[in-house]
């Protein structure tokens, strides 16, 4: 099942083959907040700010989710890395 990236039932992103990847393109876009409870002090866990949300999703029609990965693993490689 594909997943992406929403806003109050909009959907933002494209189609990712797994959640995970869903949650790396979050990061990598900032919208990836650390949080910290009483609890779980300490290790931090990873939430996704301003009320956004990662879903299963209906794809758009021609939608291929494992090419919008490899897309996007590709313009990760060609963006400098700064250290």
């Amino acid at each position: 099942m594909p997943y992406a990236l929403f806003y109050q039932d909009a959907k933002l992103s494209k189609a990712y083959p797994t959640e995970a990847d869903v949650w790396k393109l979050a990061r990598k876009s900032g919208l990836v907040v650390d949080s910290v409870t009483e609890e779980e002090t300490s290790s931090p866990r990873p939430l996704l700010d301003n009320d956004y949300e990662i879903k299963p999703c209906q794809l758009e029609p021609n939608e291929d989710p494992v090419k919008n990965k490899a897309d996007a693993d590709r313009e990760a490689r060609q963006e400098p890395r700064l250290n």
